[in-house]
């Protein structure tokens, strides 16, 4: 989890939105964290589901 923090953009690799580019807004816990889509929607994610980008 160290390589995801608020502002860092993402990549989500599983689920309906795989290959989607997000941006995390908020960490909520250990496991879970907000992100906002392209279209400014923002959702609760799994960071399982996240890969960081550089």
């Amino acid at each position: 989890m160290a390589a995801i923090e608020v502002g860092g953009k993402c990549v989500k690799v599983r689920g309906r939105k795989a290959g989607k580019t997000v941006e995390v807004v908020k960490i909520l816990d250990a496991n879970f964290v907000e992100v906002k889509d392209e279209k400014g929607k923002v959702k609760r994610c799994n960071v399982l589901h996240l890969e960081p980008l550089p």
